[in-house]
């Protein structure tokens, strides 16, 4: 789906919250226009490392892909508004709403908002789930929702993963 949604809108700055171990870095890659940059983000410099040796595997030039290791919350507000094609949510679901709300900040005109695990383990379809992780989820879900400049979608794709585009 992120290779597929970034070839979608030949995207060349892309911003991933939530690095891991670099498959969905790998995935946004395949997409990306060949000259297009990567910016991933992840609190887990373990995860930066690792990510990196799977890009370098692949064959991924150094310069396509900027990794940071650190919070999201304390280098979102330093991105350039309106600079990004496409921004992928992945990181701590307690941060979702915060996400969100850069998200929309750093989109250009036709960016694409996407949100993994949208239905947060099923948690989401319980009403009387009340876990943290939940709430917050359906509070992001909720802002992105009532987003007025988007028009979005709920794909059930493995856990949930929301699409939503910029006007």
């Amino acid at each position: 789906l992120l290779t597929f949604l970034a070839r979608l809108i030949q995207a060349r700055a892309v911003f991933e919250i939530g690095t891991g171990t670099g498959v969905s870095s790998l995935a946004l890659l395949r997409g990306m226009a060949s000259d297009g940059i990567l910016t991933s983000i992840d609190q887990e410099s373990e995860h930066q490392a690792e990510a990196r040796k799977a890009l370098n595997s692949a064959g991924v030039a150094t310069r396509r892909a900027r990794l940071i290791a650190g919070a999201a919350l304390d280098v979102l507000p330093k991105l350039s508004s309106g600079a990004y094609d496409l921004v992928f949510v992945d990181g701590d679901p307690l941060e979702y709403v915060e996400y969100i709300d850069q998200a929309q900040r750093l989109l250009r005109s036709g960016g694409l908002l996407v949100l993994n695990h949208a239905f947060a383990d099923g948690g989401v379809a319980d009403e009387t789930n009340e876990d943290d992780d939940t709430v917050i989820i359906r509070e992001a879900l909720a802002a992105a929702d009532e987003m007025d400049e988007f028009a979005g979608i709920l794909v059930p794709l493995g856990d949930g993963v929301v699409v939503a585009q910029r006007a």
